[in-house]
């Protein structure tokens, strides 16, 4: 019985493993290429798949995603005989399992020997400066070459990215200060544009300033000249409404004389040759006034009057202006010897 039942259990042991390896399980966006006597007969997409136990076997387990691998800085000599160092980083996505499996030994390490042998023969054929301002066309040529000789493989590149470009420390050092002094020439640049605009714009405004100005005293002088010379037509127009005679114009005469002698600066003044024919007028018409009490004799001034009426002051209009000298108190005038003077009798 013993040896039944050990056969028994061995029997039950060996259908269970068959069981296992006749079930494969394959996960989404995964792959699994089977053989049977070491030939490949068909690739598992996911889900669940059943395969001929102890007879086909399971080669290799592939991840359909993108993947993203990351190379370690290589570094590439430019035209200019210059190393940099150059960080790369690989997108790439499995498109064929089975070329992916038989096509190449190690699809990862192909794509990195081959981005450094495509790298150097890019950045081999520029200098340095256009090295660091060119990524994108050297992504451009490195996708290229990758999709190129990846296509066999199973696989699509779908981006090439450069994760730095190192110069050396010599290089980055005088980079560093000719960027510097770039930057102190742009800015010397602003500041003296900015220092011209504001001249011109304050030029500007002192001219508009001054044209302003100028306007203004011009409209200034315009209002005043208007304004004298309306005063001047109204003082006129009432002058001539009112028929205004000798009289009148004489005893104006008289009213202004007092302004002339204002001021304690004023040592001369003269008197205009109009005021003789003035007084004259008005000395007829005290004359017509008086005649009638005392027989058509002169009424003799007041004491006040008497003190400020000069002595001998000829009136004559052809005499021209006479200079007074009003310091000493005393007029001073200009005499005739040829003429005969009438002398006032203050009593």
């Amino acid at each position: 019985m013993e040896p039944v039942l050990i056969v028994l259990v061995v029997l039950v042991v060996v259908a269970f493993i068959a069981l296992i390896k006749t079930i494969q399980v394959i996960p989404q966006a995964s792959a699994a290429i089977v053989e049977r006597f070491g030939r490949y007969t068909r690739t598992l997409n996911a889900g669940l798949n059943i395969v001929v136990p102890f007879i086909d076997r399971v080669r290799n387990r592939i991840d359909l995603r993108e993947q993203v691998v990351p190379f370690p800085p290589q570094p590439v000599i430019t035209q200019d005989n210059l190393v940099v160092n150059i960080d790369t980083v690989i997108y790439y996505q499995v498109t064929d399992p089975r070329a992916a499996t038989y096509e190449v030994a190690s699809y990862i390490q192909a794509i990195e020997q081959l981005t450094v042998t495509t790298l150097r023969n890019i950045i081999g054929s520029m200098d340095l400066e256009s090295t660091l301002t060119s990524r994108e066309v050297i992504n451009a040529g490195l996708r290229g070459v990758l999709d190129e000789a990846t296509g066999k493989w199973g696989i699509r590149v779908n981006r090439v990215e450069l994760k730095a470009i190192e110069p050396p420390t010599s290089i980055q050092d005088s980079m560093e200060k000719q960027m510097r002094a770039d930057r102190d020439k742009r800015a010397a640049i602003l500041t003296a544009e900015g220092q011209r605009q504001a001249q011109i714009l304050k030029a500007e405004g002192e001219k508009q300033a001054e044209v302003l100005k100028a306007e203004g005293e011009a409209q200034a002088a315009v209002l005043r000249a208007d304004g004298e010379a309306a005063a001047i037509r109204t003082v006129f127009e009432a002058i001539h409404d009112g028929d205004a005679d000798q009289k009148l114009l004489a005893y104006q005469y008289l009213q202004t004389l007092p302004e002339l002698a204002k001021g304690d600066s004023n040592k001369l003044w003269i008197i205009p040759s109009e005021v003789g024919d003035a007084l004259k007028g008005l000395g007829g018409a005290f004359t017509g006034l008086t005649g009638g009490v005392n027989g058509g004799a002169v009424a003799a001034p007041s004491a006040a009057a008497a003190s400020q009426v000069p002595t001998q002051v000829p009136i004559d209009p052809a005499a021209g202006p006479r200079p007074v000298d009003t310091e000493k108190g005393a007029a001073r005038p200009r005499v005739d010897p040829a003429r005969e003077y009438r002398k006032i009798d203050p009593e």
